[in-house]
């Protein structure tokens, strides 16, 4: 039963941070975007931190080990990854097709953080293999436009490699720590010193509140960033971490797409391509050979093959 309840929160996770691309193009036209992202931890962090009040005996902090987990969670995870990525993003020449490919790199970069940092979440050579297939799938359903990747706007897809970068170091990081404490607590801590960290950031920038402009679509994209993808899906990402390890749970990087691929079809018309379809086909396969214990034995527990 648990891998349904599994399964189940890592489609919804990747249902809510695929759309969130079109979220962060919307909100990117009225915020400036570093500032962008500290509002939304703003909102997010306090909603959280309301949460684990009302479910956790002590929702503060204690003791270095869980300081540092919560010193982790806010530079990595959530400074360190939105703030370039919302920079990236702002230049038109990072698309949200070659901003998908690039942080699709994640799962590879967790990876090989983990080897050297963590030994019992090492990959076999046919996961390994998984995990690339999975990544060619990420880029075909993305479907670039390969002048737009080698391009103009260089220096801000690398801005968005290093938000993939830091975002899989941070999940490794976390699981190498030697702390436990309440999922509920790491998170609301960490969004608020992530904002925190990004509003200073944003005044280096000479990023102001005056710029922003305060519409219906504005709002719209800060509350969905804000609850649903930071709140909620935050919340589900450190429980899967928890429960599967940070090279699993990253591979939600390869199936955002899809559900990117998907929204954009619903709510902007967009045209679904045999590339998307093909590029889905890829990623089930990446995914399978990855998850390829699990899905044997649950297999063989319904009394299929060997």
């Amino acid at each position: 039963m648990t891998r349904y309840r599994n399964l189940s929160l890592f489609l919804v996770l990747a249902a809510v941070w695929g759309s969130a691309f079109m979220a962060i193009n919307a909100g990117l036209e009225y915020f400036p975007p570093v500032l962008f992202a500290a509002i939304r931890y703003d909102v997010a962090g306090v909603i959280m931190l309301a949460y684990a009040a009302y479910v956790v005996d002590d929702p503060i902090p204690r003791g270095r080990g869980e300081w540092t987990l919560v010193a982790i969670g806010a530079v990595l995870l959530i400074a360190a990854y939105h703030a370039l990525l919302f920079v990236g993003q702002e230049d038109p020449a990072v698309t949200s097709a070659v901003a998908a490919v690039i942080v699709s790199l994640s799962p590879v970069l967790t990876t090989a953080f983990a080897r050297a940092l963590l030994p019992s979440e090492r990959l076999t050579l046919i996961g390994v293999l998984g995990l690339l297939v999975g990544l060619v799938g990420a880029v075909v359903l993305a479907a670039p436009d390969p002048a737009n990747l080698t391009g103009d706007g260089a220096v801000a897809k690398v801005l968005v490699f290093l938000a993939a970068t830091a975002f899989a170091l941070g999940a490794v990081l976390t699981r190498a720590v030697d702390a436990e404490m309440p999922i509920e607590t790491m998170e609301a801590w960490s969004m608020l010193f992530g904002a925190l960290i990004m509003h200073v950031v944003a005044v280096g920038l000479g990023e102001s509140v005056s710029s922003i402009a305060w519409t219906t679509e504005a709002v719209l994209s800060l509350a969905y960033l804000a609850i649903a993808a930071s709140a909620v899906g935050f919340l589900i990402y450190f429980r899967l971490l928890e429960r599967v390890g940070p090279i699993e749970i990253n591979l939600v990087s390869y199936v955002a797409p899809v559900f990117a691929a998907l929204s954009g079809w619903v709510f902007l018309s967009e045209g679904i391509a045999a590339t998307t379809v093909i590029g889905f086909l890829l990623i089930c396969v990446g995914f399978a050979l990855v998850k390829r214990s699990t899905i044997r034995d649950e297999l063989r527990r319904r009394g299929i093959g060997s």
